[in-house]
């Protein structure tokens, strides 16, 4: 039976208009859209159901008419607008930053060996503050987790180059390898690391002041009255490390306490290395203190929590103890321990802000933020003879 096509269904006729209209889009090497659903509209369609020029579309529609100052006219502005709006035109996001030699994404590069997504995960804090200041700064980010197990890693030539997919990157980690930085800022390309560096030259980062911080919590032992202070640390070169450690060193000095090899005890195993008697011997020997430094994975608090419980030393009644930084989540249940607070998600938010500025083109510097004291409740009053 023959259908007069002067009374074809609307539906039908627009359902022509648009294989027609997918027709004329095909070209080589690009497929048609599939069957049953619309391709994305695209400024040429603008311009023509707004009867204008797609260089007036794609001006309007990216706003670059208000940035030089040569605006359109208001009436050519909202024919572009309505037809955008009725054809359910979206910016393709890819193009746009291309056009514009951008992506708007910062990348974060984690060298933990799995990327931290518990909220009780020292890094976690840092991420957060990250977060928000990249919306605040406009930019989406880009989890890059090179140390995962079955990830690129970090180690080889060349590692760290995927990063360039981002208009700049941050680094979390305690080493981060420096030949790759090295590459990275020779090429002038928008890095800054999380935690002070001194090298590779020129490379920009965002640290805690471990230094004043270590020293201040020093001086608060001393003031308490103790005379022997020792530090219990990871055998590690790392900055945040060696900061604690001079950091400690300097408030012995200031408070006229020995300050020697005798104030120090670097393990590459602490749990191995720390036990009850030779924190017993120690003790026996004159320490009424004891200080560890937080690292990534807590071992040298842990072990000075466990060899003095298996010491049967009281904390503070026989023994103080403090902390250069925060507990690991797991052991926050027991006292809070003296020490100092890393202001982690301020670290992010200013990594971010020193990111964007190095991606307009602004300095590669090194920016320290101060951390709070804390008096905790596991120092106290050397005990008496």
């Amino acid at each position: 039976m023959r259908i007069n096509s002067s009374r074809q269904s609307d539906g039908a006729r627009r359902g022509a208009v648009v294989a027609k209209e997918a027709a004329g889009r095909a070209r080589p090497g690009r497929a048609p859209a599939p069957a049953g659903r619309r391709a994305r509209p695209r400024q040429a369609e603008v311009a023509r159901l707004a009867g204008v020029s797609q260089a007036t579309v794609s001006l309007v529609l990216s706003g670059r008419d208000l940035a030089t100052g040569r605006p359109i006219s208001a009436e050519t502005r909202a024919k572009v607008l309505d037809a955008a709006h009725s054809l359910g035109y979206v910016p393709d996001p890819a193009a746009s930053r291309l056009a514009a030699a951008r992506n708007n994404l910062l990348g974060v590069f984690s060298f933990t060996a799995t990327f931290p997504t518990d909220v009780r995960h020292s890094y976690y804090p840092f991420l957060v503050g990250v977060e928000q200041e990249a919306a605040a700064q406009g930019y989406d980010l880009v989890l890059f987790t090179g140390s995962s197990t079955g990830g690129a890693g970090a180690g080889g030539a060349g590692a760290l180059n995927r990063v360039r997919l981002a208009d700049g990157c941050l680094f979390l980690g305690r080493h981060a390898p420096s030949d790759e930085l090295r590459r990275l800022v020779a090429d002038d390309f928008p890095v800054v690391h999380v935690g002070r560096r001194d090298e590779p030259e020129g490379l920009a980062w965002v640290g805690a002041d471990y230094v004043s911080a270590s020293r201040e919590v020093v001086t608060a032992l001393a003031g308490l009255g103790h005379r022997r202070v020792l530090l219990v640390r990871e055998d590690d070169d790392a900055p945040a490390s060696t900061d604690r450690e001079r950091g400690f060193l300097e408030g012995l000095a200031a408070s006229g306490l020995p300050a020697g090899p005798e104030a120090l005890f670097r393990s590459g195993d602490p749990r191995g290395d720390l036990t009850a008697d030779r924190v017993r011997a120690w003790v026996a020997d004159g320490v009424t203190a004891f200080v560890a430094e937080e690292t990534d994975t807590g071992a040298a608090w842990r072990a000075l929590r466990a060899a003095v419980d298996a010491a049967g030393l009281d904390c503070p009644g026989q023994v103080s103890l403090a902390l250069l930084g925060s507990p690991p989540a797991d052991l926050a249940d027991g006292p809070e321990p003296m020490g100092f607070d890393i202001p982690r998600p301020a670290l992010g938010a200013e990594a971010v802000r020193l990111l964007a500025a190095r991606i307009a083109g602004g300095p590669a510097e090194g920016t320290l933020v101060a951390c709070a004291f804390r008096a905790g409740a596991t120092a106290g009053p050397p005990a008496v003879p």
